[in-house]
């Protein structure tokens, strides 16, 4: 969106989630090193080269999850970042309630990590190990009166977050979406979405929009399923 401006400051700190935040886990104050080294804002701009994957609109969602498996990645340049991630609002709203790993190149190798982020507030990363291979769940749960839970699992590794954030949001939107802050993608065969329900149904009964990132494309939705492939 044209309000979004994209943050990737080489010398910025990551600041704290605001003191609103309910209840989180011991990890959730933590950073990588990768993170250290910069703010990697996600959330908010998409189509033509940030968001790629799935986004339903309307009124009323309430939660939605899905599941994937992180792939091996090749970095190309140091400016190489993106995120699978589910979430709440973003599209048609000025905040995101969400939850993801990072796939960061500033180092010059791929750094897995894991991350929830209340938009406009930072990203928030866990000091859990994450490597490719792994398969994640993750789910974002509107309680109602501006609270939110949001959780993120590696079933490979065996360790779950959980957080409780606060925010005023919409929630008119839900997604399952990958996306590039920096609007530099690695290299990837494929990540495959499964499992994506919305409200608890399946993500297909809300009819979401596709969105191509540019250098990634998406297959067609099929009972909560998708794939995110090279664009040919």
């Amino acid at each position: 969106m044209s309000a979004f401006r994209l943050a990737r400051t080489a010398t910025a700190v990551l600041l704290a989630v605001s003191g609103a935040a309910l209840a989180a886990g011991p990890a959730d104050a933590a950073t990588p090193a990768a993170a250290r080294a910069s703010a990697h804002h996600y959330g908010h701009s998409y189509d033509g080269g940030v968001w790629g994957g799935y986004v339903a609109q309307g009124s009323g969602f309430r939660s939605v999850s899905g599941s994937w498996t992180m792939p091996q990645v090749q970095c190309n340049t140091a400016n190489d970042l993106f995120a699978p991630w589910v979430g709440i609002d973003g599209y048609g709203s000025q905040t995101v309630e969400q939850t993801g790993v990072q796939v960061d190149c500033s180092s010059g190798s791929p750094v897995y990590s894991g991350w929830y982020e209340m938009y406009p507030a930072p990203p928030q990363y866990f000091n859990d190990p994450v490597d490719a291979g792994d398969s994640f769940t993750a789910g974002v749960v509107a309680n109602g009166g501006g609270s939110y839970t949001l959780t993120l699992t590696d079933t490979t590794k065996g360790w779950t977050e959980t957080t409780r954030q606060r925010l005023n949001a919409q929630n008119v939107s839900a997604e399952a979406v990958i996306e590039s802050p920096s609007q530099s993608y690695p290299s990837f065969t494929s990540l495959d979405f499964s499992g994506i329900t919305v409200n608890g149904r399946s993500f297909d009964a809300y009819s979401p929009q596709a969105i191509d990132s540019g250098q990634y494309t998406e297959t067609a939705l099929q009972n909560g399923a998708f794939s995110i492939v090279p664009a040919s």
